[in-house]
C-alpha cells in the first residue's frame, strides 16, 4: 500500500511513523509533513481539488486526514466524489467540531450526556446572557468556530465573561470562529480523552488517554492546543469505557447517520466524568494532538488494513485492533510565550541524544534553514516515553526531553502525574 498523511503537525508524524511500520506498506507520504519524515510533498491543505490530484499523481491507496481544516474545506468529500479512499469526515459532519453550537444542537436531539448550554449570535444577546446569570457561575465561554484550542475561557465572574465576550464578538480575537459564543455551565470532574473509528455504521474504540490543555504547571495558564499527554487512561475502566459507548460514542455515529451525514473517520470525544455520569465537553473530528503521539506506540499488529477497511465501509469485518501493556507519556516542548507571541527559528539541539535515549520524537514546529534543523511554530516537538508502569514511562520521557535544548524552550513539568 502507498499511504498519503495529510497535515504538518506531531500527530501527523505519528501516524506516518505507525503506518511506516507496517509490512503491509510500502510507502508513507506526508503532505505538506515535516523534517521529521522524510518522504513529503508540497501540499494546499485549503485545496480539495489539488489533493485529490496529488494522489492521482502519486498512485495512493489510503490517504488518511490528519488536521481539522482540511475535513472542514471538504477534502473528505473531494477524495469521496473522486472514487479515493479517505480516512475523515465529510464536512458536513465535520461540525461536530467545526462548530461548537452544532455539536450541542445534535446532542441535545440525541440526548447525548454534555453540559447545559446556550447560544448567543450577537454582542449584545452574549452580554445579556452573562449580565443575568442564566448559567451560573463559573461559566464556560467558547468560541463556536475553530480556534485551535484556545477560544475557551472560564469565566469566574461577570468582569471576566464581558472580557471574554467582547474579545471574541467585538475584538474579533478568534477571527470569524468568534462570530457566535456558546455558554455552558461549568463541568466537574476528571478528563478523559476517548477515541474511536467508525466506516458511518460500525465502531470501535481506540485506547484512551489523558491530555493537558492548560499552558503552565498545575493546569494554570491559558488553554493550549495541548501541553503534553499519557495513555492509557486510568480513569476508563472496562465499565465505563461500555458505558461511554452506549450512552455516547454509539449514539454519535447513530445520529449522524440518521441526519444523512454518515460519521467516516477518527471521533475524539472529550468527556468529563461528572458525580452524574461521562458528559462531552466537546467533540473532535480527527485523532487528538498530543494524544495520537501516546496512543499509536501503544498499538500492536495490523493498522493500516483496518483503515483501509474503515474507509471502504467494511470496517466490521477488519482484523481486531490489538494494544500492548506499556503506559506511555508525552511530554510537549513549545516555543517562548506560546500560546501567544513566540520567536521561533531558534536551532534545535540533542535529538539524537534523545532518541538514543529509547524516546520517540515526533515533529511540529520544526523547519530546515541553512542545513539546520530550527524552530517554526509554537509547539515545536513532543517526547514519548513509555515503560511498565506510569511512573516509568514519565521518567523515560522527561529524561529524553532534558536531552533537547532550544533556546526560550518551556514545557510542563507535571505531564502523568495524575496518573499517579
Amino acid at each position: 500500500m502507498r499511504i498519503l498523511v495529510l497535515g504538518s503537525g506531531a500527530r501527523e508524524h505519528a501516524l506516518a511513523w505507525r503506518l511506516g511500520q507496517d509490512p503491509a506498506v510500502q510507502e508513507v507520504i506526508a503532505a505538506p509533513g515535516n523534517p521529521g519524515w522524510p518522504e513529503r510533498r508540497p501540499a494546499d491543505l485549503g485545496h480539495p481539488a489539488g489533493l485529490v490530484d496529488l494522489a492521482r499523481r502519486e498512485r495512493i491507496d489510503l490517504t488518511v486526514v490528519g488536521p481539522e481544516m482540511p475535513l472542514v474545506a471538504g477534502v473528505a468529500d473531494a477524495f469521496r466524489a473522486a472514487g479515493l479512499p479517505v480516512v475523515g469526515p465529510t464536512a458536513a459532519a465535520a461540525r461536530l467540531e467545526s462548530s461548537k453550537a452544532f455539536a450541542k444542537a445534535f446532542m441535545q436531539r440525541h440526548r447525548i450526556p454534555t453540559a447545559r448550554f446556550l447560544v448567543a449570535a450577537t454582542a449584545d444577546e452574549a452580554l445579556a446572557i452573562v449580565r443575568e446569570g442564566k448559567c451560573g457561575w463559573p461559566l464556560v465561554i467558547k468560541a463556536d468556530g475553530l480556534a485551535a484550542g484556545k477560544g475557551v475561557v472560564i469565566a469566574l465572574d461577570p468582569t471576566d465573561a464581558e472580557s471574554a465576550v467582547r474579545d471574541a464578538m467585538v475584538e474579533r480575537r478568534f477571527g470569524d470562529a468568534g462570530g457566535t459564543v456558546v455558554f455552558e455551565e461549568c463541568l466537574t470532574g476528571p478528563e478523559v480523552s476517548v477515541f474511536a473509528l467508525s466506516d458511518g455504521q460500525t465502531v470501535r474504540l481506540l485506547l484512551s488517554a489523558q491530555d493537558h490543555k492548560r499552558a503552565f504547571d498545575g493546569d494554570r495558564g491559558p488553554n493550549t492546543g495541548g501541553m503534553g499527554a499519557f495513555a492509557p487512561s486510568p480513569l476508563l475502566t472496562p465499565d465505563l469505557a461500555a458505558t461511554v459507548m452506549a450512552s455516547i460514542v454509539e449514539p454519535v455515529i447513530a445520529g449522524m447517520r440518521d441526519e444523512g451525514h454518515p460519521y467516516e473517520g477518527f471521533l475524539y470525544a472529550g468527556l468529563m466524568l461528572t458525580a452524574d455520569g461521562p458528559k462531552v465537553i466537546e467533540f473532535n473530528a480527527r485523532f487528538g494532538d498530543p494524544e495520537a503521539q501516546v496512543v499509536l506506540p501503544a498499538l500492536d499488529g495490523p493498522f493500516a488494513a483496518v483503515l483501509q477497511a474503515a474507509a471502504e465501509g467494511r470496517l466490521a469485518d477488519a482484523p481486531a485492533l490489538v494494544w500492548n501493556e506499556r503506559m506511555y507519556a508525552g511530554v510537549v516542548l513549545a516555543s517562548g510565550g506560546y500560546p501567544g507571541d513566540i520567536e521561533t527559528g531558534f536551532p534545535i539541539e540533542g535529538l539524537a541524544e534523545a532518541a538514543s535515549a529509547g524516546a520517540l520524537v515526533f515533529h511540529a514546529g520544526t523547519a530546515v534553514r541553512d542545513n539546520r534543523l530550527v524552530t517554526s511554530g509554537g509547539r515545536v516537538l513532543t517526547v514519548v516515553g513509555s515503560g511498565a508502569t506510569y511512573r516509568d514511562a514519565i521518567a523515560h520521557a522527561y529524561a529524553a526531553a532534558g536531552r533537547i535544548k532550544f533556546d526560550k524552550m518551556h514545557f510542563r513539568t507535571d505531564i502523568g502525574r495524575s496518573a499517579l
